[in-house]
């Protein structure tokens, strides 16, 4: 679904990310650990076209992005997640669901089947549906940005660091959403620090150090990685 060939970014001279080479099929959930500053949300940017790659290739299902503009990707099916959730918090949280849907603003029918999805996926989003975004928990400000990706119905979500700042039960609920929402048929890029709860709910991994990949493989493969626990889950 997904490929990503020998990428790099640049921030003027610095490359942020150099010699990346990715791969996610349709149905994974794939995850990408590393430290914060070490290529995750760089390459996040790369592929939804906020940053154009300065060398290398990125394909989501056979075409190449490297010249489509961010919306358009948008609506060739990939929806992100930001880390720090970047909501718009005097809105309710219901006008920042249908900010989530604006490329498919003319198809009324459509929002209104995201927006009963995203209150299933939520019930507190549909209580709170009025309250302004900016008055709510840490976690339900997580979930309104989770949904609000998920109102342009994506094929492929990029969720970058969801878990940061929250509660481990909440992350708990978090991480089984996230696989609800897989098995509903969404394919899953999933940058974390979190490695233990990442690794239990992906079928693989890629680590990054300094803009590079250092390590991947299945996520049993690393999870058992000596270097992976010691550095990321603490073991």
């Amino acid at each position: 679904m997904l490929s990503l060939k020998n990428i790099s970014v640049k921030y003027g001279s610095f490359a942020a990310v150099h010699g990346l080479n990715i791969e996610v099929k349709e149905g994974e959930i794939v995850v990408l650990l590393g430290s914060n500053g070490a290529g995750k949300s760089t390459t996040f940017r790369a592929i939804s076209g906020l940053n154009k790659p300065a060398e290398g290739e990125i394909l989501f299902e056979g075409k190449s992005l490297n010249k489509v503009s961010a919306d358009k990707i948008v609506q060739l099916g990939i929806g992100q997640c930001p880390e720090g959730r970047k909501l718009f918090p005097a809105m309710s949280v219901q006008e920042n669901l249908r900010m989530g849907a604006f490329v498919h603003r003319r198809k009324k029918d459509e929002i209104k089947k995201s927006l009963q999805h995203v209150y299933e996926l939520f019930p507190i989003l549909h209580d709170k549906k009025d309250d302004a975004a900016g008055s709510l928990s840490g976690g339900q400000q997580q979930m309104l940005a989770i949904g609000r990706a998920l109102m342009s119905k994506p094929k492929l979500m990029l969720l970058d660091e969801p878990s940061v700042g929250l509660a481990p039960l909440i992350v708990e609920q978090m991480f089984e959403v996230i696989q609800q929402i897989n098995r509903e048929g969404t394919t899953i890029l999933l940058a974390e620090q979190n490695a233990n709860a990442a690794l239990k709910i992906a079928d693989k991994g890629y680590v990054f150090e300094s803009g590079s990949i250092v390590l991947q493989g299945t996520s049993q493969e690393l999870f058992a990685n000596d270097e992976v626990r010691k550095a990321y889950i603490g073991a």
